[in-house]
């Protein structure tokens, strides 16, 4: 039974403050109408100045959604009863709601009935200045604090909103940064098992089957882990711990030639100074290079290059525009599944590459093959002073 009174006054927390206002009216008002204590500016019979007051206590149950009844309502009752009271109530809650030149204008104009009906009350000392005062202290100070409180709940609504939008953001960086992990770790461990059961059709050897099954199922087990290690990671922005760094770009190069892939690698990259976000996002551009040439361009000459360049490190995977005839040890041609290609990939790649403040470039080259080409800024190791 508490509980649900007090669950009913939290929802109905401002109604049920609207209501005790509109009592508290009633109740300064209407005793001292009753015991004849009550003035107007002009002669009005008793009936009419409860009317008048009855009106002002009304309107403060609709000053949420416009304060003019209320500010007519008090302006009435302080003419029509001599209660200023409800005056002060009235000048606050028209500088709460909204701000605006015309409320400015009301304020005053509320003051001036404060100071023509407090000159004229049968009970008040009649000093000018006094009444200046009084009207400064009782309506103007009330708009000053209304304004505050407006200005407050402003700000807290555009912190509230800028903390949603944040909140959004983050989220939506914390599902692509899933969705990268995912179609990086899937698609290339799907694309080297699809590759090499192709490759297992075609050999007569048992010892190379052997071989082509047994990269098949360190494949598949290395991806399993990987997917292991990412669901235990999702609400951690760090990497799992099996992430792949730059030392990895040669066995990917080992692997796309195993998978009949003709691959010459260029790698020099101070392994040392990368982060391991950055070592993770070189990885991922290189494996994202060869898994496209798999799919896009199985005949093509391909080149990658890691290199340390100042303080930048330039990944790149460049293949030709077709396959090259006259190999003698090349592999056996491989049946490349159809794929219509998503293109979350290379967008995916973009945003990781450009997290890590970098750039990422992709596009045909003149003699009609594609290039992927990555910029990354990292910290060179200092060299030993002398």
């Amino acid at each position: 039974m508490g509980e649900n009174l007090a669950g009913l006054v939290a929802r109905r927390r401002d109604a049920l403050g609207d209501v005790l206002l509109a009592l508290a009216v009633l109740a300064f008002a209407v005793p001292a109408i009753l015991t004849g204590r009550s003035f107007s500016l002009m002669p009005v019979p008793e009936a009419v100045r409860l009317a008048v007051t009855s009106a002002a206590a009304a309107a403060v149950l609709t000053r949420r959604r416009t304060p003019w009844p209320l500010v007519t309502g008090t302006s009435a009752c302080a003419l029509f009863a001599g209660q200023l009271v409800p005056l002060t109530l009235a000048a606050y809650a028209l500088t709460a709601g909204r701000r605006g030149r015309h409320r400015l204008g009301a304020v005053a104009a509320l003051a001036g009935v404060y100071v023509v009906v407090d000159r004229v009350n049968p009970y008040s000392a009649h000093a000018p200045l006094l009444a200046v005062v009084s009207a400064a202290a009782l309506v103007c100070l009330p708009a000053l604090v209304g304004h505050w409180v407006s200005r407050y709940r402003a700000m807290i609504r555009e912190l509230r909103e800028s903390a949603r939008a944040g909140e959004e953001q983050a989220a939506a960086l914390e599902r692509r940064r899933i969705a990268w992990e995912l179609h990086d770790t899937v698609t290339h461990a799907v694309t080297v098992m699809v590759l090499n059961a192709g490759l297992i059709q075609d050999a007569d050897d048992p010892g190379e089957i052997r071989k082509l099954a047994g990269n098949i199922e360190d494949k598949g087990v290395r991806a399993l882990t990987e997917l292991r290690e990412l669901l235990t990671a999702l609400r951690s922005s760090d990497l799992p711990p099996s992430a792949e760094s730059v030392e990895g770009i040669p066995r990917l190069v080992e692997e796309g030639r195993a998978t009949g892939l003709r691959v010459a690698l260029h790698y020099e990259v101070p392994e040392e100074a990368l982060s391991r976000q950055a070592g993770h996002t070189c990885y991922r551009v290189v494996q994202e290079g060869l898994n496209n040439v798999r799919k896009h361009a199985p005949g093509a000459d391909v080149q990658v290059v890691c290199e340390a360049r100042g303080d930048t490190l330039k990944v790149s995977v460049v293949n030709s525009g077709g396959a090259v005839d006259g190999g003698e040890d090349r592999a056996a041609p491989v049946r490349v599944p159809a794929h219509e290609g998503s293109g979350y990939g290379l967008t995916g790649l973009s945003e990781r590459v450009a997290l890590q403040g970098g750039r990422l470039t992709y596009g045909p080259t003149a003699e009609g093959g594609f290039a992927l080409d990555a910029s990354i800024p990292y910290r060179p190791p200092e060299r030993p002073a002398h």
